[in-house]
This record gives structure tokens, sequence and C-alpha cells, in this order.
């Protein structure tokens, strides 16, 4: 497709990027699809562990809200750092800017803090490392991306058949990265969902912290008002002779017997190459058998091409 008009901000409001190389074709790849790119990164600037210091990547965060020749404002990559923005950011600013902002991992603070403060729906999708910066993109990422945002619809599904309930249920969809929503439980900046659809995914977590974490949000009370929950993908652990059995499949059966509402599997989306774009906070559909599900999001956002 041409995308010609649309300009993209790249900011860092988390990591930095630790390799040059991948930054530039990065931004190669967004320009080779016709975009503009508008990097508000400087690699000279970042701090500690950072893309810059607090103040410098609030900055940049505003900065490209405020450039009238961006559409799309997305996250170099994650890490972590968002944390330190939350209570500095200028959420009505950023949700009035009409930006659409995409990216995952330690984004989820922000898309949440958006969320509860102003309604407004953002992007769990790539971001410019390592999704844009990959020797070879996938062209599921980069489908997905477009699709989602022109809109004026979108639909995910799983790509592998799951052993999942039968079911048919419409909400809020939401989520991410699950460490960071259950950092968020009992701060000012996780949104309260009732009848949602809540979609988690994490990496390099172990079966029993994803246990803990799922068990967090299911005692805070988060889970009991949701219709569904939506897992994504879960990689890059290890598994110890400590374990003597426990592995990830145990751990989805002990949860699915705890949890109030269906829990599917096989979201395409998380900390892997070929990830899906999901509109945060949008109104959606998910229908599912007992092989196959799809999710399909709509009243949200979308370029103006």
């Amino acid at each position: 497709m041409s995308n010609n008009k649309i300009g993209i901000a790249i900011v860092a409001p988390a990591g930095f990027a630790p390799d040059p190389a991948a930054l530039q074709r990065g931004i190669a790849a967004l320009e080779a699809q016709g975009c503009r790119v508008h990097n508000y990164y400087d690699p000279a600037e970042k701090f500690q562990r950072f893309g810059g210091t607090d103040a410098a990547r609030l900055a940049q965060f505003h900065a490209a809200a405020a450039d009238p020749e961006v559409q799309i404002v997305m996250a170099l990559r994650g890490g972590y750092g968002l944390s330190r923005l939350l209570p500095v950011l200028d959420y009505n600013l950023l949700a009035e800017s009409g930006k659409l902002f995409v990216g995952h991992s330690d984004l989820t603070a922000f898309q949440m803090a958006l969320l509860k403060h102003t309604g407004a729906v953002s992007f769990s999708g790539p971001m410019l490392c390592d999704d844009f910066a990959r020797e070879a993109p996938s062209d599921f990422m980069c489908g997905q991306f477009w699709q989602c945002l022109i809109g004026p619809t979108h639909a995910v599904t799983n790509l592998i058949p799951q052993n999942n309930p039968a079911l048919e249920v419409s909400g809020t969809l939401w989520g991410g990265n699950l460490t960071m929503l259950t950092h968020l439980v009992g701060t000012p900046y996780m949104p309260q969902v009732d009848g949602g659809i809540l979609f988690v995914e994490d990496v390099s977590e172990h079966p029993y912290r994803v246990e803990r974490m799922l068990l967090q949000l299911l005692y805070s009370g988060v889970l009991a008002r949701q219709k569904a929950v939506l897992l994504g993908d879960f990689s890059n652990y290890r598994l110890g002779d400590f374990d003597n059995g426990y592995d990830f499949d145990a751990m989805l059966a002990y949860f699915r017997a705890q949890s109030p509402v269906p829990v599917l599997t096989g979201l395409p989306f998380g900390h892997v190459r070929d990830k899906a774009t999901l509109a945060v906070g949008c109104q959606a559909t998910l229908r599912s058998d007992t092989q196959n599900w799809q999710l399909t999001m709509r009243g949200y956002p979308v370029l103006e091409c």
C-alpha cells in the first residue's frame, strides 16, 4: 500500500536502541513503505538504561503529539521507563492531539493510563525495534498494522487451532503486557473496565510467575469484571528439574479452573515476530468454537489518508 501522506514520529519513552544499525534499518523500512519518519529520539542523549532523561523522554512524547505533520506516534522500544513518566504526562493533550499511539511491552503503562484518564483508544502493536528493525520485517505484522490503522474494522484470528471454550462475547478490548498490568493494580493509572475482553502477554517469565500475576488480577477483582481473557505469547523462559512437571500447560489448566471467566489461547501478539495490532479501548466481539476464534474490533480512530 502507499502511505505517502502518513507521518510517523519515533519516540523513546522507555529504553534506548542498543544497535545504531538496527535503528537506521527500522527507519528505512518505514520510509520504504512510503512514510515520512520524524525521529524524536537522539541516540546521543541516552541516559543510563533509558532513551534520554525523564524530562527529555517526556518532551519527546509531547513534541510528537504537537507535530502537525505526524499522524502516528510509535515507541522506539520497550524495556523500562514509562512508569517514571505516568505522573507528569499530559493525557488530555495527548488524547486531543488525534495521534495514533502505537507500541507494546512497557508502553502498556501509558496505554492504560491514557484509557483511564481520557477514554482514548491507543494501539498495542509493533515498535521500531525490533519489529521494523529486523533484517526482514514480518509480512503478517506489517499487514496487521496497516489494516488495523486504516480500519474502520479489524479482525484477528488464531493462527494455529487451539483447545478453547466456545463462546461469543462483546465488550471493551483492553490489556497488554501482564507485568505492566499487575504493576498498575491499585494505582491511579489502572482503568476499571467492566464487561471487557482482556488480552495479556509477556516474555521471559516462568509459568509460575505468569500464574502469580494472573492470580493478582483475579484476587484484585479485575478478572471478575471481564467477559473473557485472551492469552498471547508467553515464551523465552526456561524450565528446570525443580519444576517437577509444572509447565505452562499445567499452569494454564490450574488458572482456567480458578478463573471466573473463559480463558482462550492463541492470540498472535507479544514479544514475537508475527504480531497482531489491537485497538486498546475499542469495542470488540470475540467468537470462538473449540478450535478457532475471531476477534473483531470496531469504533476506533483510524488514519485519514
